[in-house]
């Protein structure tokens, strides 16, 4: 599959998430599997640029690349001069946010609120495509299927998208309307896919590797796109691509191995981060981590409580090494124990 000129590694694909996909999850996500990783979004309001988040979300030291940053806006001009800023720090691919629910976003009228605008959201894309292209940079799109169930005007910008030159579509089945609830829907999806000619990507609860490979069957896309079923769950992108490469399931991940993983991931948090912010940050890491197995609830409890990088690291390391004594293997989570015939018939959903 390729964006542009750059081929990517398989077609399971991390999805931008703010607050998650910062560089220490993507490298994690990519060193299991994924093929390609967005960044959280990038504001394109250049006076939030010098911020300390906007100078982390702007950092890819160490990233394998492709490196993708997604930005968001709804200035034109602002777009395309935040489309250069990131370019300059590293970007190989800029991706537009369309596709944001959270009020505080739409509420400005960014995110999936452009798409109740299509001037403008078309406004947008000519501007940042026409600010790319002289640096060789491809710029693809995510968004929703439209701001409510009466208003499914995915198709329509799609195809205005792909005529302005954006190289790779990412659709999330849902609303805005929606949020995250109730399920994705897939036939706005395969509307889009059959189209186009650019790669199209499906995102929207696909939560396990027969999932995966149910969507992309129903839908005809070129990918899937992997978001909240991955937060605790890194390694559901090597089950994935294991999965639909030779259609067996790989087994859990035995404890020690999600330890180290762990371990790995707090030490290049902080890292990143710093000691303060990293230890309070990394918590909810550790929560989805640690959810949905024995006595995670409690530990939970007992590490919300820590404020130090290296108590929270020993907490950790003891509560899988207690866990280990008790289970060879992690148990799937709850999210991704569905059979393939429960995924067609009922989450592969028409709207």
């Amino acid at each position: 599959m390729l964006i542009g000129q750059y081929k990517l590694a398989n077609n399971v694909l991390v999805a931008p998430m703010a607050g998650v996909t910062d560089r220490p999850f993507r490298k994690l996500c990519k060193t299991l599997g994924a093929g390609y990783a967005v960044s959280e979004m990038v504001t394109s309001r250049p006076d939030l640029w010098g911020s300390v988040k906007t100078s982390r979300r702007a950092d890819h030291a160490g990233e394998g690349g492709p490196i993708a940053v997604q930005i968001a806006g709804t200035d034109a001009a602002m777009m395309a001069d935040a489309a250069i800023y990131n370019i300059e720090r590293g970007a190989q691919i800029i991706d537009i946010n369309m596709g944001c629910p959270a009020k505080k976003v739409c509420n400005k009228w960014a995110g999936s609120a452009l798409m109740q605008d299509e001037a403008l959201a078309m406004s947008i894309v000519d501007a940042v495509v026409a600010a790319c292209t002289p640096h060789g940079v491809p710029v693809t799109l995510k968004m929703r299927t439209g701001w409510a169930a009466g208003q499914r005007n995915a198709p329509a910008i799609a195809r205005a998208a792909e005529h302005s030159g954006v190289q790779m579509i990412t659709v999330h089945g849902r609303t805005r309307e929606q949020g995250y609830k109730g399920l994705a829907e897939y036939d706005t999806i395969a509307a889009i896919k059959a189209a186009l000619r650019i790669p199209v990507v499906a995102n929207g609860d696909v939560n396990s590797p027969q999932k995966a490979k149910a969507v992309l069957a129903y839908t005809g896309a070129d990918a899937v796109m992997v978001g909240r079923a991955a937060q605790g769950n890194p390694w559901l992108f090597r089950e994935i691509t294991h999965y639909l490469a030779t259609g067996e399931m790989l087994a859990p991940p035995l404890v020690s191995e999600v330890k180290r993983l762990l371990l790995d991931h707090l030490r290049e948090h902080c890292s990143f981060y710093g000691d303060f912010t990293g230890v309070r940050s990394a918590r909810k890491h550790i929560g989805w981590y640690v959810k949905t197995l024995p006595g995670g609830e409690a530990f939970r409890a007992h590490m919300n409580l820590l404020d130090d990088a290296q108590a929270q690291h020993q907490a950790v390391a003891d509560y899988f090494d207690e866990l280990a004594q008790a289970m060879d293997r992690v148990p799937r989570q709850a999210s991704v124990q569905v059979t393939e015939s429960q995924n067609k018939e009922m989450e592969v959903t028409s709207s």
